[in-house]
C-alpha cells in the first residue's frame, strides 16, 4: 500500500512495522486476519465500530472490510510484546481523511493503548507533512473514543447524524 505526500504528490511506502515503545508496535496488514474474526463477533466492539444496528462480522464480511480498508489507506494491526513474541489486540487504519481503530481484546480497554497508537500515527502523518488529519466519524455513545481522541489534540467541528467529526490541525 502507498500512500501519496499531498505537497508533491510522491509516493510514500508503508512501513512494515511502527514501534511505539518496546511492548507496542503496529505491524503493516498482510492479508491474514483469521485471529481478528473474535473481536468482531463481539456485539460491543461491533456497536462501537459500526453503530448501533450493526450486525456482526462473518470471515467474508471481514475479508472486504480489510480489502477496503487496506484500498484507503496504511491498515496496520495492533500488536503488544508478550513474553517476547508479538500478538495482535487490534487494528487500525491511517489515512488524510479518517483513523479507525480498534482493540479488538477487552482485556486491553482502559490501557491507553488507543492514545500511544493515535499519537504515534499523528507522528506519521508529520512525517507525511499533513497539515492537518481527520476522524471521519465518533458515535455520540462512544465516550472512551471522543475522549482519547481529544486528549490526542483532535477537536469536534462537526456534528454528524449519529456522531462527531474530529480534526487536528498540524501547521
Amino acid at each position: 500500500m502507498e500512500t501519496f505526500n499531498n505537497i508533491n504528490n510522491e509516493k510514500i511506502n508503508q512501513p512494515k512495522y511502527i514501534d511505539i515503545d518496546t511492548d507496542l508496535r503496529l505491524r503493516k496488514f498482510d492479508g491474514k486476519f483469521d485471529f481478528a474474526l473474535e473481536w468482531y463477533k463481539d456485539e460491543e466492539t461491533v456497536k462501537l465500530v459500526d453503530g448501533e444496528d450493526a450486525e456482526l462480522y462473518d470471515t467474508d464480511r471481514l475479508k472486504r472490510m480489510y480489502d477496503y480498508l487496506n484500498d484507503k489507506g496504511e491498515l496496520y494491526f495492533i500488536e503488544v510484546n508478550i513474553g517476547n513474541e508479538y500478538t495482535p489486540i487490534g487494528d487500525v487504519t491511517f489515512w488524510k481523511e479518517d483513523m479507525p481503530i480498534v482493540i479488538g481484546n477487552k482485556n486491553y480497554w482502559g490501557k491507553g493503548i488507543g492514545y500511544k497508537v493515535i499519537k504515534a500515527l499523528i507522528q506519521r502523518a508529520k512525517i507525511l507533512d499533513y497539515d492537518k488529519i481527520y476522524v471521519n466519524e465518533i458515535y455520540s455513545y462512544n465516550i472512551a473514543s471522543q475522549k482519547i481522541f481529544e486528549k490526542a489534540g483532535f477537536r469536534k467541528y462537526k456534528e454528524n447524524k449519529n456522531g462527531y467529526s474530529y480534526i487536528l490541525e498540524l501547521k
